[in-house]
């Protein structure tokens, strides 16, 4: 078997550590690096292509979940989390593994002969990478922020930066305070995730944050739209304006 390059993505460093002693016992598998933020595994997996990542899900300025969502290549994952809020039934799709810490040694090889075998076979059938993190997304209550790639870099947006999203096919483009962005998600997905008390439904085609209206205007019988501070017009359907009324007391 051909050696296995493997990426560890650990903001803790006794988990890092940990990581590096199990696979000691692995000559199969060299460690190409080492990060303890989702910026530095995003440029790592850039550069290095590993085959393999131990990925941690809670680090700063960027969540495992995110990571995945900006990176191009799909290298196999073993997640490794101290939480199981992450609806950790999703993870046994088995697309990739997780170990919830602290994990033992007999846990960890288990995990690693399931990645290996699956490399030596080359059947990784990475698109259920996206469905494990559609599925863990699932169990987040709320977004607190957008994150998306631009140019080279990551750049991540607060809610209150975001001016409306609109419906584009099977995308959804957020416009912001910087300019615009095209997401690989639904309108139903962004309904759900975004804070209802920010962020409306107005339209089958757009979302609008509320702060961001500055009055509503009729625009034909039955029919209004929100005039936002950068003075944008955006379409409100009925249902959508009497949510609207609800909201901001109109």
């Amino acid at each position: 078997m051909k050696t296995i390059r493997a990426l560890i993505i650990e903001d803790e460093a006794p988990a890092r550590e940990l990581i590096r002693f199990m696979l000691a016992d692995h000559p199969e598998v060299e460690i190409v690096g080492e990060c303890v933020d989702g910026f530095c595994g995003a440029r790592e997996i850039k550069e290095k292509r590993p085959d393999l990542i131990f990925l941690d899900i809670q680090m700063p300025r960027l969540t495992g979940f995110e990571l995945l969502e900006v990176i191009d290549e799909k290298p196999e994952v073993i997640f490794t989390t101290a939480f199981d809020q992450y609806a950790i039934r999703a993870f046994e799709l088995n697309a990739v593994d997780y170990l919830l810490k602290p994990f033992s040694k007999e846990r960890f090889d288990d995990a690693l002969a399931r990645a290996l075998n699956r490399l030596e076979t080359k059947a990784p059938e990475h698109d259920k990478i996206e469905k494990l993190v559609a599925a863990a997304s699932e169990a987040e209550e709320f977004l607190t922020r957008i994150v998306f790639r631009k140019g080279a870099g990551i750049k991540i947006i607060p809610l209150n930066n975001v001016y409306y999203l609109a419906a584009e096919d099977d995308y959804v483009m957020i416009y912001y305070s910087e300019g615009k962005a095209l997401k690989p998600k639904t309108m139903k997905y962004y309904e759900e995730h975004l804070p209802p008390d920010l962020f409306i439904r107005v339209h089958r085609s757009f979302i609008v944050n509320v702060e961001q209206i500055t009055r509503l205007e009729p625009y034909s019988k039955d029919n209004y739209v929100a005039v936002l501070r950068s003075g944008e017009k955006i379409p409100v359907s009925r249902a959508g304006y009497k949510m609207l009324r609800e909201k901001l007391s109109f």
